[in-house]
């Protein structure tokens, strides 16, 4: 789904990637920082609807 205009104005917007993340972990619930098309900017969102799982990066999770 893309962000819409209105939706972009609305909410807060990041310079960086990194500073997104910063803020997505101060928060109570679980947030996700996704670049914006719109504003090329960086918004949280929670939604998570149909997102894929990260693969782990080799030497994390699961030997193999």
């Amino acid at each position: 789904m893309r962000t819409r205009l209105g939706i972009c104005r609305r909410k807060r917007r990041f310079a960086s990637r990194a500073a997104a993340d910063a803020a997505a972990l101060k928060a109570r619930v679980s947030l996700r920082t996704y670049a914006c098309p719109l504003c090329r900017g960086f918004h949280l969102t929670s939604r998570t609807k149909g997102l894929w799982a990260p693969r782990p990066q080799r030497g994390e999770g699961a030997a193999g």
